[in-house]
């Protein structure tokens, strides 16, 4: 080799060490200034009141200040595509739950970004099915009961969810398939109305995330009857599962932190480490278990990722059988 060329090779060198040391450098400094957690979701929402959780804790942990930003609209789609177009330095993350990551994706054509590229899964922070409940005056105290009255009685009865798209939606239509039910969904713009008309009957059969219910059901108003999953939730513990009753829907729902694609490995490791701390700490898991979700169980950004990607496919299958449109 002439000496030009190992010279030439020896710049080369010198310039990535020094590129690499820049970039070292930079993520040993991180975080040097407050840090913005995105939150694709209304103020007092169930994914913004564990926003609010994680924030203070993983502040303490990083000696910083993490900024709490809401930015609700266009079915998360506003949120996250903010977080995708940041740059990818720590500074901005993005905390969300699996409607927004893997259903969506599943059910809407067209969505600006895709999850499985542009952002990166850094960790899972909460986990748990949605409750389905009745009316108190609809006979039935379980699955098997509320199948065999409305396959009697087809196209009398409606069902309602929080939204077009919701888990619970894409859940009884999974169900509907399984077992020949003819009903209508009605989707609500907010859960409150939703367990008002089924304490008055207006409405007999509704899915609800696992928190919102609660009261509910401690006053008696409205009857449980099946959780999605498959582990019973630890503030309904007396209510079985989907599978324990005999139809198995493995899916369940998330909450869980991004970064933009690009995001330094060191620091999203350095995210993962601190958020899991955080959630097996005793006040931690009994803010999650007060809102009847499961603490969820340590995993890795690439455990994390491996849920996402196994999620979207398991979304997609559902929705590619049911027929379900946004439009629905």
């Amino acid at each position: 080799m002439d000496k030009p060329e190992i010279s030439r090779r020896a710049a080369l060198a010198g310039v990535a060490l020094v590129l690499c040391s820049g970039a070292l450098a930079q993520v040993h400094a991180w975080p040097s200034r407050p840090v913005t957690l995105v939150v694709p979701a209304s103020a007092g929402s169930g994914t913004d009141l564990m926003a609010r959780e994680i924030a203070i804790r993983l502040g303490a942990e990083l000696k910083q200040t993490i900024i709490v930003d809401n930015k609700p609209g266009a079915s998360g789609i506003i949120g996250t595509q903010a977080v995708v177009r940041a740059a990818a330095d720590g500074y901005t993350l993005l905390y969300t739950n699996a409607t927004n990551m893997v259903m969506a994706p599943a059910l809407v054509k067209n969505i600006p970004y895709d999850v499985t590229k542009d952002l990166v899964p850094v960790a899972q922070t909460a986990a748990g099915g949605v409750v389905l409940s009745v009316s108190n005056d609809l006979p039935v105290k379980n699955l098997q009961e509320l199948v065999q009255l409305v396959k009697a009685n087809p196209g009398k009865f409606t069902y309602g969810s929080w939204a077009v798209g919701s888990s619970g939606h894409l859940t009884m239509e999974w169900l509907k398939r399984q077992t020949g039910m003819q009903m209508t969904h009605v989707p609500y713009r907010q859960v409150p109305q939703l367990l008002a008309e089924l304490t008055t009957g207006t409405l007999k059969i509704g899915f609800t995330d696992p928190a919102a219910p609660l009261p509910f059901i401690a006053s008696g108003r409205v009857r449980p009857i099946a959780v999605t999953g498959m582990v019973r939730l630890p503030r309904t513990p007396n209510v079985p599962t989907f599978a324990e009753q005999g139809y198995s829907f493995e899916p369940v729902g998330w909450f869980g932190v991004f970064a933009p694609a690009g995001t330094p490995a060191a620091i999203v490791q350095r995210l993962n480490a601190d958020i899991n701390r955080i959630q097996q700490k005793s006040d931690m898991v009994a803010k999650v278990t007060a809102m009847n979700i499961e603490p969820p169980p340590t995993k890795s950004s690439e455990q994390f990722r491996a849920t996402v990607l196994h999620d979207l496919q398991q979304w997609k299958k559902i929705v590619a059988d049911t027929g379900i449109t946004a439009d629905d």
